[in-house]
C-alpha cells in the first residue's frame, strides 16, 4: 500500500514536471520568434576612417540590422564601397552612407574633397599667418592683403576674400588639437575660380594675412582699404612741418607807370609866338 502510493506520487510529480517544462519552452520560443525579426546586410566601419582614405576591404564589414532600424542610402555590399574615398571622418561601428563618400570615380586624397565648379588653392604661410595653427581644416578665414596700389607710395590693407573654407593644412585633411599642430608650411582654400586669381595675384604683389572667423559667422563685410595714415590719431608738429608746403601762385610785380610827358602851350605876343612847356603839376618846364 505505501509502496502503490508513493509511486503514484512519482508518476504525479514526473507528469507535472514534465507539462511545467514543456510550457517553459513554448512561452520561450514564442517570446523568441515574437521579438526576432528578418535582418537585412548592411555595411558599417569596422575601424576610425580619416577623412581622404581609400576604403579597403579591412576598413569594412558587413553585419545584419533590422530592416525597420537601417538609415536611408546605406550600403548593402562591401564592393559598393571599395575604393571610394572618404569625404567626412567616420567611426567605427558607423553605417558607411552615400554622404560621407567621394562619386564614384572621384579618387581619394584632396581630390575627392573639391566639390564640382571649385579649387583648391594653397598658400605659403607661417605661425603668424596662420593665426598660431589654429587654421585647421574644417575652419573658415578671411584672406588680407597688404600692398601699396599703384600710383601710390602709401600701403593700405584691404579684405580680399572673405568666409573661405579651409580644405587642408599641410597634407593634413581632418581637423585636429591645434596644440598638436607642427604648424605646416602651406595652407590650403576651397576657393571658386574668380577668388582663386584674387588670392594668387595678392600673393604676388603684397603680403597676405588670415583671419580666423566664426564658422556660423557668415555676414559680409563691405569693408575699405584701411592706409597707413589713417592708424595716427593726431599728427605731430614736425610731421606737420614735414609736409610740403602749399605753393601760392605769385602776383606778377607790375612797373611803375611811366610819368606823363610834358604839355606845350604855344603863346603869341604880337609877330613873336613862344612855346611853354607844364609837367606833372603844371610847373613850367625850361
Amino acid at each position: 500500500m505505501n509502496r502503490g502510493r508513493l509511486l503514484l506520487i512519482g508518476f504525479v510529480a514526473l507528469a507535472l514536471g514534465t507539462f511545467v517544462s514543456v510550457m517553459v519552452y513554448r512561452t520561450l520560443q514564442a517570446k523568441s520568434s515574437q521579438d526576432s525579426q528578418p535582418g537585412t546586410n548592411v555595411v558599417v566601419a569596422a575601424a576610425d576612417i580619416s577623412v581622404g582614405a581609400k576604403l579597403e576591404d579591412k576598413d569594412v564589414k558587413v553585419v545584419r540590422f533590422p530592416a525597420a532600424d537601417l538609415p536611408p542610402n546605406v550600403y548593402h555590399q562591401k564592393a559598393s564601397v571599395l575604393n571610394r574615398g572618404v569625404v567626412v571622418p567616420i567611426s567605427k561601428g558607423e553605417f558607411i552612407l552615400a554622404n560621407k563618400l567621394a562619386a564614384e570615380n572621384a579618387g581619394y586624397g584632396l581630390p575627392a574633397l573639391i566639390p564640382p565648379g571649385m579649387r583648391a588653392v594653397s598658400v605659403r604661410v607661417n605661425e603668424v599667418v596662420s593665426v598660431a595653427n589654429f587654421v585647421q581644416p574644417g575652419t573658415r578665414v578671411d584672406v588680407l592683403w597688404t600692398g601699396t596700389p599703384a600710383g601710390s607710395n602709401e600701403p593700405q590693407t584691404t579684405t580680399v576674400l572673405e568666409n573661405v573654407a579651409v580644405i587642408a593644412n599641410g597634407q593634413k585633411l581632418d581637423r585636429g588639437n591645434a596644440a598638436d599642430s607642427s604648424g605646416a608650411p602651406v595652407i590650403t582654400l576651397l576657393l571658386s575660380p574668380d577668388d582663386a586669381q584674387k588670392l594668387t595675384l595678392a600673393s604676388s604683389q603684397g603680403r597676405i594675412q588670415l583671419a580666423l572667423r566664426n564658422p556660423v559667422d557668415t555676414k559680409a563685410q563691405d569693408l575699405g582699404g584701411v592706409r597707413a595714415a589713417s592708424l595716427y590719431r593726431n599728427v605731430p608738429a614736425a610731421a606737420a612741418a614735414a609736409a610740403p608746403a602749399v605753393r601760392h601762385s605769385r602776383k606778377p610785380i607790375m612797373a611803375a607807370p611811366a610819368p606823363p610827358a610834358p604839355y606845350q602851350v604855344e603863346v603869341i605876343r604880337g609877330d613873336k609866338k613862344d612855346l611853354a612847356k607844364f609837367g606833372e603839376n603844371n610847373e613850367l618846364v625850361k
